[in-house]
This record gives structure tokens, C-alpha cells and sequence, in this order.
């Protein structure tokens, strides 16, 4: 049976570990061929032999996404290599939780380049060839603190509600060129992602909610995500959110 996804191209931005590295793994099986993003060289290596059994073609794009500049060169690295792009995955993120009376503005402004100016410049930079086609499409990771803002997370959900925003605006902007963008809003998955988290109370918070649930696994969002990308054209899957069965908000 033809793979879904033959003779597409994806790039993968946050590919190095948990949400990227699954979703990359999932679309090389559909039979994408596909570039990952990110910041440790020998994670996307291993990663890319992963990958090269099941057809994909690994490009290796070693980068830190936290600048737009390295956001968009990915994307014309990747356009230039395989000759398009037809599928970009924007998760490339961090997750800083602390009280706004608090924290650190500069821990703060990464977050905010990285989530959010860094998912623009990368989708700004994909809209040329993917209008020229008349096929693209573009997915971006979000969470569930896009939808629900929680204490200890007024700038991540900042961030996250910037990434939904944004995606509307921008799937009305270019519909017409048949371009499809898709918003991914997870709840609890199990993750890198709060490592990052430095206030301890804000940690511990964390870690005890997610003692109560059965969290998401990175699996399960890039099988989402895979849903998503294997619509026929005439299909957009513009939001999904999913949160763990034992997840209240």
C-alpha cells in the first residue's frame, strides 16, 4: 500500500527529543522525507539513523531556533536540499514557570522569541515556495495554556495564545493559496519540557499535578499531528486540543 505521505517533504523544528522526535519519526513512516531542527548535533544524529532505514532521507539542520534568523535559514536549507518544503512542524519551545512578581524578564524574553517571533519568521519563510506551488502546510504547536491561562504561567500562556493567534490569522491570510494551517494544543505530555522550569515552587507545582494524571506521550501528539497532514487537500484540520483523560484544565 502507498505510504500517505510519499514524495512529501517535512522539516521538524525541536526534533532532538520528546514531541519533534516522535512527530519525525511518524511522517518518515508515512513515507515523508524529512529534515529535523535543533539545537543538540548528536541527538539529530541518532535521530537520523533512526530515520534513514525508513526512506526519509535525513537532513541534519544544527541550529538554535531562538534566533529568526536560524529559524528561517533552517527552511531555505531544507528548500534548497530537497528542492521544497511541503510540510513544516513548529515545536521548537521552552516552558519557563514562575510567578510574574518574580521573574526573570530575560528567561522571560527567550521564551517569548523562541515560542513565538521564531514559529513566525520559520512560517514566514516557508509561504513563497509554498505558494508558488499552491500546496503547503503548516502545523504549529501550541498547548493547552493557549486556551487556559494558569498561575505560574502568565508569560508561557502569552506565548502559547500568541501561537494560536497567530495561526488563525495566518490560515485566513493564505487559504486561498491552498496552504492549510493546523494548531496543536497538548495538554500534560511526558517531556524534556519542564526541566526548564527554574523557580522551584513553580516546578513543584507542576510535578505534583502530574503525579495525579496518566500524562500524554509524545506519541500521541505526533500521531495528531500525522492526522492532520494526511487530510486530502480539500480538508484543514485548523485546531485540535487534547489533554490526558485525568487532566481537569
Amino acid at each position: 500500500m502507498q505510504k500517505r505521505l510519499e514524495g512529501r517533504v517535512a522539516l521538524v523544528t525541536g526534533a532532538s527529543s520528546g514531541i519533534g522526535e516522535a512527530t519525525a519519526l511518524a511522517l518518515a513512516e508515512a513515507g515523508a522525507r524529512v529534515a529535523i531542527a535543533a539545537r543538540r548535533r548528536d541527538r539529530l544524529d541518532t535521530l537520523a539513523a533512526r530515520l534513514a532505514p525508513l526512506g526519509a532521507e535525513p537532513l541534519v539542520l544544527v541550529a538554535d531556533l531562538v534566533s529568526e534568523t536560524e529559524a528561517q535559514r533552517v527552511v531555505k536549507e531544507t528548500e534548497a536540499h530537497y528542492g521544497r518544503l511541503d510540510i513544516l512542524i513548529n515545536n521548537a519551545g521552552v516552558m519557563y514557570l514562575e510567578p510574574v512578581a518574580e521573574a526573570d524578564l530575560g528567561r522571560w524574553r527567550h521564551m517569548l522569541e523562541l515560542n513565538v517571533l521564531s514559529l513566525i519568521a520559520a512560517s514566514q519563510a516557508a509561504l513563497a515556495g509554498m505558494r508558488a506551488r499552491r500546496d503547503g502546510h503548516i502545523v504549529n504547536v501550541s498547548s493547552v495554556a493557549g486556551r487556559v491561562a494558569n498561575p505560574n504561567a502568565a508569560a508561557y500562556a502569552a506565548t502559547k495564545f500568541g501561537v494560536v493567534g497567530f495561526s488563525e490569522s495566518l490560515r485566513r491570510e493564505v487559504y486561498k493559496d491552498n496552504i492549510r494551517v493546523s494548531v496543536i494544543e497538548p495538554g500534560m505530555v511526558a517531556t524534556e519540557l519542564r526541566e526548564h522550569i527554574g523557580h522551584a515552587g513553580a516546578r513543584q507545582a507542576v510535578e505534583a499535578r502530574v503525579a495525579e494524571m496518566r500524562q500524554l506521550q509524545p506519541e500521541d501528539i505526533a500521531d495528531t499531528i500525522l492526522f492532520c497532514v494526511t487530510r486530502p487537500s480539500y480538508v484543514c484540520i485548523n485546531e485540535v486540543l487534547l489533554r490526558p483523560t485525568d487532566q481537569e484544565r
